[in-house]
């Protein structure tokens, strides 16, 4: 049976975003980052207001807020600032401000779904070709500073004695965690790309014997997740973002009931 076009470049865009996701996802949940990563995704609207406005590329500009979010945050956190309360107020303030900014483009018609929620289904071979390259780079960076990465979310004393700059792995996750939330826009949206940065890593822990082991668990969930999700939306007629993180959520669930099986309960 021949696949058609839009699901096979759906297919793909999934798994591209997956393959950066899923252990980029493992080092939010091990340093405790769910928040800042929810801070970086809300800022993102305020991204597609901006490259809207300016006539730039919605990657451009979605990375450029994501960026700007980011090192506030990081900023903020290395001053010693209540970071729950200032993660709050930032998140839903980057949100709201891009909101209201895309109400005042004049002669511009925005579907705000598409971007809170993702089109994976609308995505083009020029995104697909986009995302490719921002998760292929956010892999690439995270297997090349995987040990000092480790080294310093087990321990930053550890990490200064064996000569690894805690700030600079901190920043390093900082940038991925940006460029991913600009390419996945076009997937799963702005609202729910934190929850296919946490949900598959949050399920991995079940399978993991080793940091390793958990990262290549979270890809493959978050895989299975993009699979059943198209499959369903096809099936069912649903939107396709929810659909996919739904999956993943039922893939949680299931990893937390085979947890005393395993031995891990």
């Amino acid at each position: 049976m021949m696949v058609e076009g839009f699901v096979l470049r759906a297919g793909l865009a999934g798994l591209a975003l997956v393959l950066a996701a899923g252990p980029l996802g493992c080092f939010v949940v091990w340093r405790r980052m769910a928040y800042f990563g929810d801070a970086t995704a809300h800022a993102a609207i305020l991204g597609v207001a901006l490259a809207l406005a300016f006539d730039l590329s919605l990657y451009a500009g979605t990375l450029a807020v994501a960026l700007a979010m980011a090192a506030t945050v990081s900023t903020l956190a290395g001053r010693g600032w209540a970071m729950d309360t200032t993660l709050g107020v930032l998140a839903h303030s980057a949100l709201a401000f891009g909101l209201v900014a895309v109400s005042f483009l004049p002669g511009v018609r925005v579907d705000l779904a598409a971007y809170l929620f993702g089109d994976i289904l609308a995505v083009r071979w020029s995104d697909l070709a986009a995302i490719a390259a921002g998760t292929g780079g956010v892999a690439a960076l995270i297997a090349w500073r995987w040990s000092a990465l480790l080294t310093a979310t087990l321990s930053e004393d550890l990490a200064h004695a064996a000569g690894i700059a805690p700030a600079r792995e901190r920043m390093a996750l900082t940038v991925a965690l940006a460029v991913v939330v600009a390419v996945a826009i076009k997937v799963v949206g702005a609202l729910l790309i934190a929850a296919m940065l946490i949900v598959p890593a949050a399920a991995a822990r079940a399978f993991a014997r080793s940091p390793e082991a958990m990262a290549a668990a979270a890809v493959a969930i978050g895989a299975a997740a993009v699979a059943a999700g198209l499959a369903a939306s096809l099936a069912l007629d649903t939107p396709a973002g929810p659909s996919i993180v739904a999956a993943a959520a039922l893939l949680f669930a299931l990893s937390v009931a085979l947890q005393p099986l395993l031995g891990r309960g």
